[in-house]
């Protein structure tokens, strides 16, 4: 699949992906733009990888310098696949706090951005008046509820009245099969079981849950990121663990409120 445009609100910001909300600003990178080589190349955000430190150091200092805000003020920790989504009123909170989250819930008043890691999984922003949650959900994340906990964490920290949220590059229902037990997971979503592996549309998933969770307006990029092609040379703009066979590297969505 080429890329031939982009729905609203989401642009191309060189490398990035980027889309302006009403109270955030969010970026989602891909391949490009990095230092690192091999099935890393280039833009490696693989941060809890000890062996990649280096390159992907030099990575993180390059989107940064792509965002304006720099890697000291970022909110990220070790993902596990779970739901917990981290609560940072201000700057005192923001690094790693040091336990596994799926999620970054930030403030205006943190003064930085929330950043979540992916190669398939969904990077989900939600925003509202005053803060804005990053969230990453793969599908036990997603069936668990970490998009449900993004908005709650955002109530929490007094955002009132109306939320919206953007859907990143992640694997799409053209190309994302699964077996008995994914579809198990989602048959209160209405998947129906199957023997076979066939597809499953997560990002479809996502936006239902999203609304249900009072969400407002909920807009998907429509990229995916096992198939989605760069059209000026043909190669696959980004990290997929799936269609990379399971050696990749790690892409990020990154916001902060504005």
């Amino acid at each position: 699949m080429s890329v031939p445009g982009l729905p609203h609100p989401f642009r191309w910001d060189g490398p990035l992906l980027a889309a302006s909300l009403e109270h955030a600003e969010a970026r989602f990178s891909g391949r490009a733009g990095g230092v690192s080589a091999g099935p890393y190349a280039s833009l490696d955000l693989a941060r809890y990888v000890p062996e990649r430190a280096v390159a992907v150091r030099q990575n993180m200092e390059r989107l940064a310098a792509m965002t304006g805000v720099s890697v000291e003020r970022w909110a990220q920790n070790e993902q596990v696949h779970g739901t917990r989504v981290r609560r940072v009123a201000d700057p005192s909170g923001l690094g790693d706090d040091g336990a596994p989250a799926d999620g970054q819930t930030l403030t205006r008043a943190a003064g930085g951005a929330g950043v979540v890691l992916t190669a398939d999984c969904l990077p989900v922003v939600v925003a509202g008046a005053g803060a804005v949650a990053v969230l990453h959900a793969g599908w036990r994340g997603l069936a668990d509820g970490v998009l449900e906990e993004g908005v709650r964490a955002l109530r929490e920290l007094g955002t009132a009245g109306r939320l919206q949220a953007l859907i990143g590059p992640g694997a799409g229902g053209c190309c994302f099969e699964v077996g008995t037990e994914v579809r198990a997971a989602f048959a209160a979503d209405g998947v129906l079981p199957r023997a076979e592996p066939a597809p499953i549309d997560l990002k479809a998933i996502a936006a239902r849950r999203l609304a249900a969770a009072g969400v407002a307006a909920v807009h998907d990029c429509d990229l995916c990121t096992m198939c989605a092609t760069d059209p000026d040379t043909g190669t696959r703009r980004f990290f997929s663990h799936r269609a990379d066979g399971g050696t990749t590297g790690r892409q990020a969505g990154i916001a902060w409120p504005s």
